[in-house]
């Protein structure tokens, strides 16, 4: 069977996946209510971070990155890297909007940063540092992922190049349209940002912003 066969089976499923909320299953499981209702309204580990239970933001944000990567590395395995980006990418989509919540989720940061181990180690190893650096310096996490997000693709290029590994375009051109999404869906944020309104984390006049 041609590889390309499966790529539609790797988009359900991994849409599926992603479409599972665990930021709201867990808080409503813990007793806190529906996150929906606090802060920015959003579903992923930002906003759980939110309610006080440092426990359940860390979990969401294991369960969100996981449920991209999983599938990611499933169809990798199965079928190429194609397959596995695919799966990988369908996640992130479906965590975004998911079926379940009326096409209303989160804003994807975790679920890139999951796959993307799996995806591309070039692009891994670029974006993560730059990430935990850019909130470190500024403490303003829609920063330090828009940063990381527009690093991904040609740093993952530019890694190849010095390890002299050929470039996998299909790749290479999907993480660039997720980067692109991940800036639309912190749209908001940015206004914020390039208006120097966007909140620091920990700050007392904060609101989530991711």
């Amino acid at each position: 069977m041609a590889a390309y066969l499966l790529y539609p089976l790797a988009a359900l499923i991994g849409y599926l996946a992603g479409s599972i909320p665990f930021g709201l299953l867990m808080t409503r499981a813990a007793g806190v209510g529906d996150i929906r209702q606090i802060g920015s309204g959003n579903i992923g580990a930002t906003n759980v971070l939110r309610t006080g239970r440092k426990d359940l933001a860390l979990a969401t944000l294991l369960l969100d990155s996981l449920k991209a990567g999983l599938v990611a590395l499933g169809f990798g395995v199965l079928s190429g890297p194609e397959a596995g980006l695919i799966a990988g990418a369908s996640a992130f989509v479906g965590h975004c909007y998911p079926v379940w919540l009326g096409f209303k989720g989160g804003k994807g940061v975790a679920t890139f940063a999951g796959l993307l181990p799996f995806v591309s180690l070039p692009a891994f190893y670029v974006a993560a540092p730059v990430w935990l650096a850019i909130f470190a310096i500024t403490r303003i996490s829609s920063l330090a992922a828009l940063t990381a997000a527009v690093l991904v693709a040609p740093g993952a290029w530019f890694v190849e190049e010095l390890q002299h590994r050929p470039h996998n375009w299909f790749v290479l051109s999907g993480l660039a349209v997720l980067s692109a999404f991940v800036f639309w869906t912190h749209r908001t944020n940015l206004g914020r940002l390039l208006k120097g309104t966007e909140p620091r984390f920990g700050s007392s006049k904060a609101k989530p912003d991711a």
